[in-house]
């Protein structure tokens, strides 16, 4: 990735973590705002990689959560 996308994905990480720490999702979006004061390509990139994050986090939960059902169902849990 370009230094764009680095930063980008460095402060999409960061504001995730954020987010759950203090339990307020709306910081993610706060975070977009403060980009897009100053730089609408970087707001962009971020909120790809906060797309992109939080929809591989999603679909790992789900995988997760079906492979140890498949796992308790056939006893090897």
């Amino acid at each position: 990735m370009g230094i764009l996308e680095d930063l980008a994905d460095k402060l999409a990480a960061d504001a995730i973590d954020a987010a759950e720490d203090l339990g307020n999702d709306d910081i993610l979006n706060e975070v977009a705002k403060q980009l897009g004061a100053t730089s609408t390509t970087m707001e962009e990139a971020y909120l790809t990689s906060i797309r992109i994050r939080l929809s591989e986090r999603r679909a790992r939960r789900f995988l997760e959560a079906k492979v140890d059902k498949a796992k308790e169902a056939s006893g090897k849990a």
